[in-house]
């Protein structure tokens, strides 16, 4: 599982069902700017993982089990485009 990964998890989960990345945080119950491109990365390059927690409440919004999550997860490609 790479940083890349888990991102671009999110962005297809989202688009999945009618999202923006931002629309699906805050139907998750966080802040908006949350999954924002512009937060993936550190001011000195460094990434940034998204929280368990910010994970968790995505699946629990969806409802659906961390396994069927993490099934995006393992169909992104391992690096960014």
């Amino acid at each position: 599982m790479t940083h890349a990964q888990v991102w671009q998890a999110i962005e297809m989960f989202a688009h999945e069902r009618g999202f923006t990345c931002s629309g699906l945080a805050r139907r998750s119950g966080l802040n908006a700017t949350t999954f924002n491109k512009s937060k993936r990365f550190s001011s000195n390059g460094r990434p940034r993982w998204v929280s368990l927690e910010s994970i968790a409440k995505i699946i629990h919004f969806a409802n659906i089990s961390a396994t069927d999550f993490f099934k995006y997860v393992d169909a992104a490609p391992k690096k960014m485009k």
